[in-house]
């Protein structure tokens, strides 16, 4: 949870464009543009849940973040101790020493870890590439942290292929820990294991954050798994943030019919409280040609004449609550409520 209101990470405007080329001499004639403007800041110590349908560039923009793609443009800021690092300004050799504190857990558990090396192996790469500790002390750390994240010392002689999918991430997760990172990109950890998995899985990640002081970026498809992990919730539409917003404040007082959309998908047990689904006709833009305006119109059942000739711009409507619609203060969505 968030400890204080110090930064850890800052993000400005930050932009990843894919070239699309053709023709014989593959020459560029427009660009993906699949992060498109982002800006946020992430706490020392929080969870900022970045929740979207598949395709709206959320994992580039984790990747783009720490440098996995040589962003467009735009900023990254770390905060580290007494000092502020601007990643996309640093050359490779100052970069690998700055991975040290920023490390990502990947989607797929897999894929995500290498099938010839060991647990063991796996686990000390970090360690090994950023040259921390001796031979001894590498392996007596991955034991350690193989413990925590509820593994056993006969499992470091093993190799992936022998473990389920909520091993395979809890191995995943002793590996991004490794190096004590104090920025996570957690790229939907829990997308492709069981429902009871997904929950221990959830559960020992806030542990460990509690435990290491760990600040989260977290990106799902799914609201239920973004409102339970989350301290602050950033909504994602093809490439652009719509909605961004202290938790409890954008699951009961949406101000995106986007937003609301998402809300409304989400599951409900019991009568009490339940809502008719929203259903979206078509299919988001394609972000190498988005429409004139606001990028969610063409799907947007309050849309407007303004909506279709002007971008609405990311603007705060209350204390920390930010969002990117011409209608916001008129219309009266419908939230989750508590």
């Amino acid at each position: 949870m968030n400890e204080n209101g110090t930064p850890i990470l800052e993000v400005r405007d930050l932009r990843q464009f894919f070239p699309i080329q053709a023709g014989f001499l593959r020459r560029t004639i427009g660009y993906v543009k699949a992060v498109n403007g982002v800006s946020f800041t992430i706490n020392a110590g929080e969870t900022l849940g970045l929740v979207g349908e598949s395709g709206c560039g959320k994992s580039t923009l984790g990747c783009a973040i720490l440098r996995l793609y040589e962003p467009t443009g735009g900023e990254v800021i770390l905060h580290d101790r007494y000092k502020e690092l601007s990643v996309l300004e640093l050359s490779p050799r100052e970069m690998r020493q700055v991975r040290a504190n920023m490390q990502m857990i990947f989607q797929d558990p897999f894929a995500s870890l290498n099938e010839r090396m060991t647990v063991l192996d796996n686990v000390i790469e970090p360690l090994v590439c950023n040259d921390i500790g001796t031979s001894k002390e590498q392996e007596a750390k991955a034991e350690d942290l193989l413990m925590q994240v509820g593994l056993q010392k006969e499992h470091l002689r093993r190799y992936p292929h022998s473990f389920s999918g909520g091993q395979r991430q809890r191995i995943g997760i002793a590996r991004a820990l490794s190096i004590e990172p104090k920025f996570v990109v957690a790229d939907e950890p829990v997308f492709a294991l069981d429902v009871s998995v997904q929950a221990q899985i959830l559960n020992l990640m806030q542990e460990l954050q509690a435990e290491f002081g760990l600040s989260y970026l977290f990106i799902s498809h799914d609201m239920a798994v973004i409102r339970y992990v989350s301290d602050r919730i950033a909504v994602m539409y093809v490439g652009k943030l719509v909605e961004y917003a202290e938790r409890d404040e954008l699951l009961q007082h949406p101000a995106h019919p986007y937003t609301e959309a998402l809300h409304s998908a989400v599951p409900r047990l019991t009568q009490r409280g339940r809502r008719d689904r929203i259903i979206l006709e078509g299919a988001p833009p394609d972000p190498s040609d988005l429409p004139r305006g606001c990028v969610f119109q063409t799907r947007c059942r309050y849309a407007e004449a303004k909506c279709r000739e002007e971008e609405p711009k990311l603007r705060e409507i209350s204390g920390g609550h930010f969002v990117a619609c011409h209608l916001a203060e008129e219309l009266n969505l419908v939230g989750i409520q508590s």
